[in-house]
């Protein structure tokens, strides 16, 4: 990963205008979903408006990813490749990731929707991910550490009776789509990063029904729960001010889950 950057009021302002393209894109997806569309429709339907709004999706290419969204289902927890023939079902969870780069500087969040007739034990689980979330974000104060937003997401899972990953962690995010710091979504022993006005982060909850173990399965990308228990991801950038946090991905119309 760069070294941590502290980006300006300019900067942020770029920031802001590619996370919300991002929210646009997730909202579009989240009006056109149903079950029998496949996850390869989805992509389309962010990748056409990243580039109707001036942006260029993030992933695709990234380290050799090959579509423009990650789509994962079930319990799939990250990283899920789009494809003609794996449609969405009608109680699926379907978990979005999607992120672009506009004028350099690049937007990251993702939701997981309980698509139609979902059953309560997951519409909890997407509940509990959600709410993880915004404990993390309510953290994210000058002279707070990294170390605060992760106990304050573990915590909440945890007391939930559901299960943190720790393979894969949220990250800053500016002129890069991952820079330093880490973001756990759990408790690292030691000092980590002091956060400072300036500094922007992506916090993710990966949360698991059933274990913290995850594999990656034969195509290289697409992260499962161990156990093949249930799986949900949130995802907001978030920028320290000098008083409450900015959410620059704030405007994704998350469809109500309870």
């Amino acid at each position: 990963m760069t070294a941590i950057t502290i980006k300006t009021a300019e900067e942020i302002e770029l920031m802001v205008r590619a996370n919300q393209i991002v929210a646009g894109a997730l909202n579009s997806i989240q009006q056109s979903i149903k079950p029998g569309l496949s996850t390869w429709k989805l992509d389309k339907i962010a990748e056409t408006y990243a580039l109707d709004n001036g942006s260029t999706p993030a992933f695709k290419g990234y380290r050799g990813y090959p579509a423009s969204l990650c789509v994962s289902l079930n319990e799939q927890v990250v990283h899920g490749i789009p494809s003609k023939k794996v449609v969405v079902r009608d109680g699926d969870i379907v978990s979005i990731d999607f992120g672009v780069n506009y004028r350099g500087y690049y937007g990251d969040a993702a939701l997981s929707i309980a698509l139609g007739d979902v059953s309560q034990s997951r519409r909890r689980l997407l509940q509990v991910t959600r709410d993880a979330l915004t404990c993390g974000i309510d953290q994210v104060r000058p002279g707070k550490r990294i170390s605060d937003v992760s106990l304050a997401v573990q915590r909440h899972v945890e007391k939930n009776n559901f299960h943190v990953v720790k393979q894969f962690v949220g990250h800053g995010i500016g002129t890069h789509l991952h820079e330093a710091p880490e973001v756990p979504n759990y408790h690292k022993r030691g000092s980590s990063p002091r956060l400072l006005p300036g500094m922007v982060i992506a916090i993710e909850p990966m949360v698991n029904v059933g274990t913290s173990n995850v594999k990656i399965l034969g195509d290289g990308w697409t992260v499962i729960t161990a156990d093949k228990s249930d799986s949900a991801h949130f995802e907001h950038s978030v920028a320290v001010t000098e008083g409450d946090p900015l959410v620059l991905s704030a405007d994704i119309i998350a469809k109500k889950i309870i």
